[in-house]
């Protein structure tokens, strides 16, 4: 049974750890929070009665319940690049969920450097956004070389509950490609969703990048 790795329990995680527990994935859930108010419109396995309990101990209550059959990991803990082989080694494909655009490249890179599929997942009030690789270019760094500023996080600026449903199935659904080996499908664009207009693209990466690169010549 494969093993994925999902990189926080919000409003994207929820839903990817749901669809993939359906699927009969293994899971390991990484998230260092707990249950806030405002979490509850978008984060669809916590209720009221979890105001102020560690996401990872109600998620993996819930999907237990669910899925008795399914093996649940969980990791807290907050992702960064000391910590990566900790947190991820042994998966076999790791998802970024989270709204940290820091953990988003952590992922990318970890991926590239390891040889293991990433699926990448971001949401900003009505607008959505998912790429994926099978542990080679083109990558995250492909599209924004840099980190750049931070966004304003989801209690500040808000975002589309739907939005964030949305978003976290389609990444459950690369996954699922990658892990049934049609990476081909899954690979080399980013797709952006706009609530607003309804509008789904796919746009081609540009391939090549630095970290694509050094990954490359490593592997070699």
């Amino acid at each position: 049974m494969a093993l994925v790795a999902i990189v926080g329990m919000g409003g994207l995680g929820c839903p990817v750890a749901v669809a993939l527990a359906d699927a009969g994935v293994a899971l390991r859930l990484i998230d260092d929070d707990r249950v806030e108010l405002s979490n509850l419109q978008r984060q669809v396995l916590f209720g009221t009665t979890d105001l102020g309990r560690s996401k990872l101990v109600v998620a993996a209550e819930r999907l237990r319940a669910t899925y008795p059959e399914i093996a649940i990991e969980t990791c807290d803990g907050r992702l960064s690049a000391a910590n990566a082989d900790a947190l991820l080694g042994g998966a076999d494909l790791v998802i970024d969920a989270s709204d940290d655009p820091g953990a988003r490249f952590v992922v990318n890179d970890w991926g590239l450097v390891r040889r293991v599929p990433v699926v990448i997942g971001g949401v900003h009030r009505f607008q959505g956004m998912v790429l994926a690789h099978a542990g080679s270019g083109p990558c995250l760094r492909c599209l924004f070389e840099e980190e750049g500023p931070a966004i304003e996080t989801c209690a500040a600026g808000g975002v589309l509950g739907a939005m964030a449903g949305l978003v976290g199935f389609l990444q459950a659904e690369r996954a699922l490609q990658l892990l049934a080996g049609n990476a081909l499908a899954a690979t080399g664009y980013v797709t952006t969703l706009d609530g607003l207009t309804a509008r789904t693209r796919h746009v081609p990466l540009p391939d090549g990048c630095d970290a694509c690169r050094g990954a490359a010549a490593q592997a070699a």
